[in-house]
Formats: structure tokens, C-alpha cells, sequence
């Protein structure tokens, strides 16, 4: 039974599952949208949703030093702190977006593509 099992979990080993998800954070905010399997873009849903609300509260500094923790790439980090610094998007969450693509040919594992909402822009 699935009692008190909250989190989604990967079937790699720990230290292999977190690395891949830093990438694909890494990739989602360096290109904006990428394609992956459906449990993949709903483990990294909250990842990059975290990271965008680090980089729209914190200070400049502590925005930086939290998001490097993360990513990979220092272009990611510069990115988001440019997009979404100092944005007063109005909502909390609902950042990312999941939209199914269909089935994978070689294993029919269940492909979406998640993208990320873009920022109010500031007239």
C-alpha cells in the first residue's frame, strides 16, 4: 500500500538521481523548456519552482550562492537572476508547465515537455 509515501522518488541509485535532476534543472532554465519523461518533469517540477522563488526573495548575494548549490552552469544561475529578480509575478507557485507529448518509440515510456512560464514583462 502507498500509506505516508509522499515523495517521488527515481529508480536510480541516490547520489546518480540527484545529479540528473541538477542537470535537468540546469537545462530547463538555461533553454527554457526540455523533454523528458513525465516522473522525471514532476520531480524537477519543484526544484526549479524553489529556485525561481530563491532568486525573486533573496538578496542579490544569497540568491546566487543558494542557486549555484544547485545548478551546474553559472549561465543558468545568471539567467533566473535576471529573469525573475525584482518580477512581481503574482502568484506563489505555477511556474513550470507540463504538457504530454505521447509515448516514447523504443520503450513507450511517457514523454512531456515541461517549460517554464515566462516573467511578466516590466514597462
Amino acid at each position: 500500500m502507498r500509506h505516508r509515501h509522499s515523495r517521488l522518488r527515481l529508480t536510480q541509485k541516490p547520489k546518480h538521481a540527484a545529479m540528473m535532476l541538477r542537470n535537468l534543472a540546469t537545462s530547463l532554465l538555461l533553454y527554457e523548456s526540455i523533454r523528458t519523461t513525465e516522473k522525471r518533469a514532476q520531480v524537477v517540477r519543484p526544484i526549479v519552482e524553489r529556485l525561481i522563488r530563491v532568486a525573486r526573495e533573496k538578496t542579490e548575494r544569497e540568491a546566487i550562492r543558494s542557486i549555484n548549490r544547485v545548478v551546474t552552469d553559472k549561465n543558468a544561475c545568471r539567467k533566473l537572476i535576471e529573469l525573475y529578480r525584482g518580477s512581481d509575478i503574482g502568484r506563489t507557485g505555477g511556474l513550470t508547465r507540463i504538457v504530454p507529448l505521447g509515448a516514447r518509440k523504443g520503450d513507450s515510456a511517457s514523454l512531456v515537455k515541461i517549460t517554464l512560464r515566462s516573467p511578466p514583462s516590466s514597462l
